[in-house]
């Protein structure tokens, strides 16, 4: 078949009821994509594999950021794996609607056994371990249900398993999700499981649900690193023409710290609101003396120069600093 027949029945027959854009071999073929014209598709790279018996379109593809693509992979993984067992880790955080950040797109499944092979592949890191019924869920993809970890075990074994930033990430997002601390705290100490015990304790220690998306519990950690003196979270400030929330502030100093992420602005107004409403807010507070420190995700990268831009604001604005950075930046 010609290539530009193919990309046209490939465009025009792709499933409806493909989920986030990945389609299953059964899906395709119930669409009139049989088997001959998926070969042909995948040789001319018009679709993609993604999972045995998984696919997507490429230009599709394409188009995805990469947290989208590494949702995309585990799809893949849920709607033609049919595996065995628990999805677990950043695998049940995203399954869960949990934010996560730079957890990758390996799929992590748990089961209660040593396994076998079956639902392995190179996105895949099986571990061992029994649950109880209460630590596992069901949740729906697409037309499948399928267990996952519950959103107090899926924050415990994200702390015992990734880093301070990436697991507390993930806990924020789950007591923003009215996860209870104190039921974390507990089940982590009566948990048989040792290994990881004292990451997982230490993430514990840094959540905090007034943390609204995966930048500002970066920032929070990073703030805490720093040994710097720790601004307030979501303060609201009255002006002239309202009260004004501000991601972190120090009130005694009068500077407001904020963490431009772009869907923070422009996910749900349109562009040329969302610039004009975000002015004219600046603009209130530094009428009264505000000032501004605003850092994106680049500046968390560079913990050495951004801890430098916010001594030199806080000692600006009269605050006494220790001399010596700290020991993290150094």
């Amino acid at each position: 078949m010609e290539t530009s027949k193919l990309a046209a029945m490939e465009a025009g027959r792709w499933p409806a009821g493909n989920v986030d854009g990945v389609a299953t071999t059964t899906m395709l073929a119930a669409a009139g994509i049989t088997g001959k014209a998926l070969t042909a598709a995948l040789e001319v790279r018009l679709v993609m594999r993604l999972h045995k018996g998984a696919y997507v379109q490429s230009a599709v593809w394409k188009v995805l950021k990469p947290w989208e693509r590494e949702s995309a992979v585990l799809t893949a993984h849920v709607l033609a794996s049919h595996s065995q067992g628990v999805y677990s880790h950043s695998s049940a955080a995203r399954l869960l609607g949990l934010a996560t950040w730079a957890c990758g797109s390996t799929i992590h499944l748990t089961h209660g056994f040593a396994p076998g092979v079956s639902g392995r592949g190179r996105h895949v890191k099986v571990h061992q371990q029994s649950y109880t019924a209460d630590q596992v869920t069901m949740v729906r993809r697409g037309p499948l249900r399928v267990p996952v970890t519950s959103l107090a075990q899926t924050v415990l074994d994200c702390g015992r398993l990734f880093t301070l930033e990436q697991s507390v990430v993930v806990g924020d997002s789950a007591l923003r999700k009215g996860v209870d601390p104190e039921v974390l705290r507990g089940q982590l100490e009566c948990s048989g499981i040792k290994r990881g015990t004292a990451r997982a304790r230490t993430m514990l220690e840094h959540l905090d649900p007034r943390s609204e998306s995966a930048g500002e519990s970066r920032t929070r950690v990073f703030l805490v690193a720093s040994r710097l003196p720790m601004p307030e979270p979501q303060v609201e400030i009255q002006t002239r023409h309202g009260l004004h929330r501000v991601d972190f502030a120090w009130r005694e100093f009068r500077l407001v710290l904020e963490f431009d992420g772009w869907g923070k602005y422009f996910n749900y107004r349109p562009t040329a609101e969302a610039v004009a409403q975000e002015r004219q807010r600046e603009k209130d507070l530094m009428e009264l003396g505000w000032r501004f420190i605003r850092i994106g995700w680049q500046d968390l990268n560079e913990p050495v120069a951004l801890e430098a831009r916010i001594r030199g604001a806080l000692a600006a604005a009269g605050a006494r600093l220790p001399m010596r950075r700290t020991a993290v930046f150094a």
